[in-house]
């Protein structure tokens, strides 16, 4: 990669979310990327929508506006938002970059296409793998299908674990060392 960049390419990937079947950035997190405010984005979205059709942007729904808050705790500010965030695709994300039009926009731009090129990359190795695995194991006998089957598990992405809703009651001990009560 040339230059001095914007955000570790990590930061971004973390930023790529995957709603309705297509793997997006949202509003707000393009805006840190490009130096602007979310206002400002909208605004120039607003202003330029024949740049932005359906298979490059959307607006999400409240539901998936909630889903959203939900898993990605550097977005728990679109709460109280009373504006639906937008959804941008990597081609949607580009031509946001061309409306903006700005140098950071531009250094920005390029990270997130080298993002969406080395998740593609990943995806597709994974991929390739999985297949591999597959016609070794047609090759040879069952006796080796706890191996296949522990790489396989390996190579799936990990699930990632559902955080309990509710809270917990602890139970503290009595002043007297009696039992337990909970206040």
């Amino acid at each position: 990669m040339t230059g001095k960049s914007l955000l570790p390419i990590e930061r971004i990937e973390k930023s790529i979310l995957q709603i309705r079947g297509k793997k997006v950035m949202i509003d707000a997190d393009l805006a840190v990327l490009f130096g602007v405010t979310t206002r400002r984005l909208k605004e120039q979205v607003r202003r330029n929508p024949a740049r932005f059709p359906p298979d490059f942007m959307f607006e999400l729904t409240p539901e998936e506006t909630s889903e959203v808050v939900a898993n990605c705790d550097h977005l728990d500010r679109l709460k109280f938002s009373p504006y639906r965030p937008f959804a941008f695709t990597e081609h949607g994300a580009l031509m946001l970059a061309n409306v903006l039009n700005s140098p950071r926009a531009i250094q920005a731009s390029l990270q997130i296409v080298r993002t969406y090129i080395r998740l593609r990359k990943l995806l597709s190795s994974n991929a390739e793998l999985a297949r591999r695995i597959d016609a070794l194991e047609d090759k040879y006998d069952k006796q080796f299908k706890i191996v296949f089957d522990a790489i396989r598990r390996l190579i799936e992405p990990p699930e990632k674990p559902k955080n309990p809703i509710g809270f917990r009651v602890r139970e503290r001990r009595s002043r007297y060392g009696r039992g337990t009560t909970t206040n």
